[in-house]
């Protein structure tokens, strides 16, 4: 493997340990749309920064970048409170607007500077280690590394530092403010992490990638636990997963590496959709399939409850029966019965069926008794 090779997906999986952290606690507080609107809107802090400063390079594009992601999420919860539109609307209607005026301003008067809008968007991670760093002739690695790694320790140093408040105000707003915590104050706290860490990555990934491992890590692992700690780890080793999958998929195919890199976070979000122990869609089908079957077996032990000393309590225990009387097809009667009876619910004498003294207590339990 080559140095640049190498360096490429060192700083992928820096921006995506440092886009997981804040990231969990939007993915957790349902607000995944806003790393869209943040990492769109900070556009036009970028452009208006340039005009004063007339330098790329200057910090004061990060500064005003920064401030125009807090501006986003203030205008579009001031939206929000007139009532007049959803927390989802206003988002469409504020990062739109203000993604469309900073590209207006780039091509109205930045015709001739390095602010491509398709860069912005899509990032070129293949250019990053040639920004260097060169301080006293020597060269201490990419710009995007330095960036990347402040970011990402300033991101820890918060989390762990207001843990406890961030919790707590994501989880029980109403609690916290009791508490004599601030909840606004915590979460425009957050939201000015997801803007330094969009502006930092916004440069080497774009605007699209930034998204992408923002919300997609974190997303698979909320699928895969429910410890916060656990959550914060696994979003950190999904994201790192796959930057380096998304790299060497786009080595292997010849395209995208930020595309490749949002792809193989997708596809794992989407294998712990499918296969995660609690969440994942095939553990949701067992469960509401044992479930069924759970409610089929206890209807059959109500009904032979309430017939075990009737008159009728022959005709009403046959197998057959069970079809008019509970409106079972014949197959699905036959397992219902065979699963209650390995459960040792009843007892079946050719095709009639005996309640136990089990399944006449799990009968009572239905019922309340």
């Amino acid at each position: 493997m080559s140095a640049p090779q190498f360096e490429i997906q060192l700083i992928a999986v820096v921006v995506a340990a440092a886009c997981a952290l804040p990231g969990t606690f939007l993915v957790l507080r349902r607000m995944a749309l806003m790393s869209d609107a943040i990492s769109h809107a900070i556009l036009i802090g970028i452009v208006l920064a340039f005009f004063i400063t007339e330098d790329l390079a200057s910090p004061l594009l990060i500064v005003g970048a920064t401030l125009t992601g807090v501006v986003t999420v203030s205008l579009v919860e001031l939206l929000h409170r007139t009532g007049r539109v959803r927390e989802d609307a206003a988002i469409g209607l504020v990062f739109p607007l203000l993604f469309s005026v900073a590209v207006i301003l780039i091509a109205r008067y930045a015709d001739n500077v390095h602010l491509d809008t398709d860069a912005v968007l899509l990032g070129e991670l293949a250019f990053a280690p040639f920004d260097r760093v060169i301080l006293a002739g020597w060269d201490l690695g990419p710009r995007a590394l330095f960036i990347m790694g402040a970011i990402l320790a300033l991101n820890a140093a918060v989390i762990g530092l207001l843990y406890k408040e961030l919790k707590l105000v994501t989880f029980d707003a109403g609690l916290a403010a009791a508490l004599g915590f601030t909840p606004a104050a915590v979460h425009y706290l957050l939201m000015a992490l997801v803007s330094i860490t969009a502006v930092g990555a916004f440069d080497a990934v774009g605007s699209i990638l930034v998204v992408a491992l923002m919300i997609a890590p974190p997303a698979t692992a909320y699928l895969l636990t429910d410890r916060l700690p656990l959550m914060l780890g696994l979003g950190v080793l999904v994201g790192a997963a796959a930057a380096i999958g998304g790299y060497w998929l786009a080595h292997w195919l010849d395209a995208s590496i930020a595309g490749s890199m949002a792809t193989v976070a997708g596809l794992l979000f989407g294998a712990a959709c499918l296969l995660a122990p609690g969440r994942g869609l095939i553990a949701v089908a067992r469960r509401r399939a044992a479930q069924r079957w759970e409610f089929a077996q206890t209807m059959l032990a109500i009904h032979l409850f309430h017939h075990r000393d009737a008159p009728d309590a022959a005709e009403e225990s046959r197998v057959a029966h069970l079809e008019t009387q509970l409106r079972w097809e014949r197959r699905f009667a036959e397992q219902v019965v065979r699963r209650a009876e390995r459960r040792g619910l009843i007892r079946r004498d050719g095709q009639t069926l005996t309640l136990t003294d089990r399944g006449a207590q799990l009968a009572q339990e239905a019922l309340g008794g």
